[in-house]
Formats: C-alpha cells, structure tokens, sequence
C-alpha cells in the first residue's frame, strides 16, 4: 500500500498507526501531546526542536519517541534518513520555515495538531457510539473569552463540554480524556488554521459550527501577507454543518461565509449590536435577542440576557457583547435555551488581563487590557474608554499603527509609549494625533518599565479619568508574556496608591 493510500485510511483512533514514521516539530506543550498520542497509537516518533523543558526531554523516551536537539535553521540529516511519511508541526512553525518548505518539496503530508486529534476524536465516544461533536471559534481578537463563554453555555445546557486548543489545552488532550464530551469548543489560531487549509480530503474536519469573530491585520510576518492572512481564518467555515456565525459588522467576516464550502442545509447566522433582522441575534431596547433558532423568526426574537445584566457581569464593554452574541449563537445552534444562557451569562467573569478593572483610587480607573496584543483589540478598548490615557507599544508584529493611532487613538487623553518600536508610535503620533500629549518610557528600564509608566500616567491624570493599558502590541520585548505584563502594570498601581500621589515622582515630564 502507497504512503498516501495508507494515510487515507487513517482516520479514526481505531485504525492502523502501528509504524508509521513521523516526524514532530517542536516540543512545546503541543508538540508533546502530538507526540504521545502517536507512541499511544504505535507509530515510530522523531521529535526535532531547538530547545525543550526539562520534563518533556525525560518523558519522550519513557513514552517509546526519538528527540533530536538542536538548530533548524537547515534541514537535519537525522529528519531525512528518518525518512518521516507524515509531518506533524507545532503552531509556531511558519509556512516558510526550511522544514516545513523541505516536506512540501518533498511531498510529504504536513499536518497539525488539529488534524491528527480529529482523525483520532472517536477515542472516547458518546453513549450512542459517536464522537463529540466539535464547534470551531477564530478571529483576530476574543478568541479565547467567545471559547470559553461558549463552553460555559453549553455546560448551563446540560452538555458535557471542554474549552481546548488555542485557549492552553491541547485538542489531543480533550480527545483523550476519558470523561468524554458532548461537545469540543475549539479555539483555532490563524497558524492551526493554515495547517488545517493544508489537509487531504480525509484529514478535513466537519464542526458542528463555526465562527471568525472579526478580521484585522496581525501575524503577518508569520503569514507573509494580509491576505495569507485572512484565507487562514477563512478555514474555519470549511464543511461547516449547522450554524457559520459571522459578525454583521466586519464585512470579511461576512465574505468569508459567502465563500465557503459547507455542509448542505448549513445557515449563515449574523450578529451585531444593532437590531437583529431573522437568522440574526442583536440588541432591541437593551434586550440581547435571538431571532435565528426560533419557528416564528420573521415576527418574533426570544430575550436572552439584558445589557444591563451584563453590565453587572463586567461585559458591557462594545467588544464584549459582540462576543456574548457569538457565544450566544453557538450555544443557541446546539440547543440550549434562552433561560440557560442568562443564567450562565450572569456567572461568567473574565480572564485576568481583559479588560480588567485593577483598582479604582482617588477618582482614576486603572485597567489592564494587556491581551489587547494587536491595533484591533486595542482599538475596542479605547472606543469602551474614550479619553482614556493610553498605554501603548512593544512587539508590533509588522503591524503598522497609524490606522489605530488616526482613528481611535485621538481619542485619548494623552499616550504613555513603551517598547522596543517606540519610534514607530511616537511618529504616528505626530502625524496623525498631534494634539494627544505624547510621553516616552525608555526601553532600557526593563525591569521597571510599568513603575516609570504607572508615575507618568498618574501625573497626567491628577485625581480624575482612566488609565488603560492596551498596548497594541506583543509583549516580548521587554516582558514574559502578555500576562506578565499586566501583572507588572497591576504591580506598580498597587505601589503607587501604596506609597500615596504625593510622591515627587509622579510630576509629570514635558510631552514629546
């Protein structure tokens, strides 16, 4: 049997691994699950990354897969005299990478993660025999809180499901898990989706229902181009069964449905802030209305929550809603009901770093949006907080931010410019908001970075407005992570209301 014609054949958990040499790229958290599913299945392992933590190093030998260490800058001899039929890529490998290059040459199937847990997703099946059923959610930004969101509405609904994929968990980690689910809610990032885009026909998978929040520019190193870009998170609606949710506000978002190839019988499901029209789910009079599952659409919407209850939630922010509305059509496509939504709408609470309120001292409002990692996220925070002072820069991805600084940054009171790529910031400043304050926090005070931005943006506000951290930006040039970046930020506030605004330190400098 041809390599190709095996593969075809490999599409449940069931069938025939034993021995079929692949090679796994990167031993990130992924990367290790990839691996230890298919020495679970039998097949013959090579795992290749340039570095890895202690604990995985150990365990891959203990599970039966080869590691090889080191540079991959240029193709191993130890991958090509392994010879490898299949190769599974962690996330971070771009589709410019020599590996990756290397096995598209070489014809080679390229899968990811997403793919394999989906041809093995009968592992643990449900009473009646079937696997979960899986509902996909991508877009630029709130992938993670409309995942979340989602999986707690579906639990409120009697369902057994899991958050998984790009939200930390890995999908080959729920697939295994032997509780078993009704539903998988998978969070895709635009690089899964673009190793999904390359699947063979047997490799493609069939969600339930899907959604891409919205469209923005962002990872274009990764993908070479904006519309490299936008092609990726269109795979999402791929073979769509049931409900292709897109947001009636983002005109890509839209196109992408119109585009796709889905299941027969499949709706198109908007949602926006403004009045719903059928097959819609909107807002009426501060009402979160359905009018897409319900017989009587045409005349008649069912209340799901109030903006005013989500208010008390700590979701009214514009943004927010909009993935409330998402979430809420997903579930609502599954089945669950009006009451069970407002229920669990009414538990939920945001992640750290989301639009988080970290103190409110002496007439200011501090927020850590630190996740606002590209202009699109940034952009909903400044439009939720108007005349905000702004926290901006760091890591901007070959982003360019003048749209964002000329539309929603002139909005602001003043900006407080940190990161690597300053300068950047700074002259969109100039150019385009030269009436916003602009204050610069060198990159060289690393490590107290967020204490000098925390003083600045004290001075600037004396006793009244909001501090908003949304930088727009990746964190890693000066902070771990998204996550250890606001943690700083919270930090330093806490220091500052500690130590009292009387501190000569909090003068505020001359603006750029």
């Amino acid at each position: 049997m041809s390599t190709e014609s095996r593969l075809a054949t490999l599409t449940s958990w069931n069938a025939d691994w034993a021995g079929l040499r692949v090679a796994v790229l990167g031993l990130s958290m992924t990367g290790f699950s990839v691996a230890d599913t298919l020495a679970e299945l039998g097949a013959e392992v090579l795992v290749l990354s340039e570095s890895a933590e202690e604990e995985y190093a150990k365990l891959l030998p203990v599970i039966g897969a080869r590691l090889e260490l080191g540079p991959l800058g240029e193709v191993p001899a130890a991958l090509t005299a392994f010879a490898p039929e299949v190769v599974v890529a962690s996330p971070g490998f771009s589709p410019s990478h020599p590996l990756i290059r290397w096995a598209q040459e070489s014809g080679i199937a390229i899968w990811g993660d997403v793919e394999l847990a989906w041809r093995v997703r009968d592992k643990v099946t449900r009473p009646d025999g079937s696997a979960a059923d899986w509902v996909l959610i991508t877009g630029t930004n709130g992938k993670t809180t409309t995942t979340r969101m989602t999986a707690s509405l579906l639990v409120a609904g009697g369902l057994r499901a899991a958050p998984c994929g790009n939200i930390g968990v890995p999908v080959l980690d729920a697939v295994r898990d032997p509780a078993g689910f009704d539903v998988l809610v998978v969070e895709l990032s635009s690089h899964q989706l673009w190793y999904l885009g390359q699947s063979r026909p047997e490799g493609e998978l069939y969600p339930y229902s899907s959604v891409c929040l919205n469209l923005a520019d962002d990872h274009l190193v990764w993908h070479g181009s904006a519309q490299a870009y936008r092609d990726a998170k269109a795979v999402v609606y791929r073979n769509t069964r049931v409900a292709c949710v897109y947001n009636k506000s983002d005109e890509a978002t839209r196109e992408m449905v119109e585009d796709a190839e889905v299941v027969e019988g499949a709706r198109a499901i908007g949602f926006d802030l403004g009045t719903p029209g059928p097959s819609d789910l909107g807002i009426v009079d501060g009402l979160v209305v359905d009018r897409a599952f319900l017989d009587d659409r045409a005349r008649s919407a069912l209340e799901l929550t109030t903006v005013a209850d989500l208010e008390n939630a700590g979701l009214a922010a514009p943004h927010m809603v909009q993935n409330v509305l998402a979430a809420s059509a997903l579930a609502r496509s599954l089945g669950v009901e009006p009451e069970r939504i407002h229920e669990a709408l009414q538990e939920f609470r945001l992640d750290a770093h989301r639009i988080e309120v970290v103190a409110r001292h002496a007439g200011v409002t501090w927020i850590d949006d630190s996740k606002a990692t590209n202009p699109h996220a940034a952009a909903s925070s400044l439009r939720a907080y108007p005349g905000a002072v702004w926290i901006v820069g760091g890591d901007l991805k070959g982003v360019d931010i003048a749209d964002l600084v000329a539309t929603a940054g002139v909005t602001a009171r003043a900006a407080v410019v940190i990161g690597v790529e300053r300068a950047s910031v700074v002259a969109a400043f100039r150019r385009h908001a030269p009436a916003v304050p602009v204050f610069e926090v060198d990159a060289g005070e690393t490590g107290l970075v967020m204490n000098r931005v925390v003083e600045i943006a004290a001075g600037i506000v004396d006793g009244e407005g909001t501090v908003l951290l949304a930088p727009a930006a990746a964190s890693f040039d000066q902070f771990s992570s998204y996550a250890d970046r606001g943690h700083r930020f919270a930090e330093a506030v806490r220091d500052w209301i500690d130590r009292g605004s009387t501190d000569d330190a909090g003068r505020t400098p001359p603006s750029l």
